[in-house]
């Protein structure tokens, strides 16, 4: 295989691999919301505030991995 190959290879496997794991961690982070809210639905201020503040970080490795991936694509 030639060069050009192998990197948009590794540009997918970073991203892929890279996204899975957010994707896995908004979903569970979301259920536990829901499940807080359906058991104490007069938590929801704080409850809210602290879900949407773990998607953020979850999101940021996410992103992480397309910079990562984008840089294997036009620097490498």
């Amino acid at each position: 295989m030639d060069v050009e190959t192998m990197r948009m290879l590794a540009a997918g496997l970073c991203m892929g691999l890279g996204a899975i794991g957010p994707g896995i961690g908004v979903g569970l982070v979301g259920l536990g919301a829901l499940q807080a809210l359906g058991r104490n639905p007069e938590a929801r201020g704080p409850i809210m505030t602290n879900m949407i503040l773990a998607i953020a970080f979850a999101e940021a490795v996410a992103i992480y991995a397309l910079v990562v991936a984008v840089v294997l694509i036009f620097v490498a």
